[in-house]
């Protein structure tokens, strides 16, 4: 038999799909994605911006394929530490923004944690047998 994930791709594919559809969106509405990239970093925010596309659109096929699913596991995983920083970003943008209604400010605080069962399914996938 083939590997776990590869007789149950149904595990993978909202993994996937989420990136593919995430990484879609960096290039359709980039504003948003540009507003929250950390300013301390150099250059452009949409260099970035799209730099997380590229990487979303990529890891999001990794996992979709069979025969990558464990590589995209993996890159899945450290993808969504790498982009934490932007998200904590969003989350104090917002809670500091007086126009962000109090609904808005509290679901992208959050948010924040949600991240951690985004890394425990992409370290599952991984390290699927």
């Amino acid at each position: 038999m083939t590997a776990v994930t590869e007789r149950r791709p149904g595990r993978a594919r909202p993994l996937a799909a989420l990136l593919l559809g995430m990484g879609v969106l960096h290039f359709v509405i980039p504003a948003p994605f540009d507003s929250v990239i950390p300013r301390g970093l150099p250059g452009r925010p949409r260099t970035y911006t799209y730099a997380s596309g590229v990487a979303e659109l990529g890891v999001g096929t990794a996992i979709a394929l069979p025969r990558t699913r464990r590589l995209g596991g993996w890159l899945a995983a450290l993808l969504f530490i790498a982009v934490f920083p932007a998200n904590v970003q969003m989350a104090a943008d917002w809670v500091n923004d007086p126009k962000k209604p109090l609904p808005l400010k509290i679901g992208t605080v959050l948010r924040l944690p949600l991240q951690i069962p985004l890394i425990v399914q992409a370290l599952r996938l991984a390290r699927a047998r």
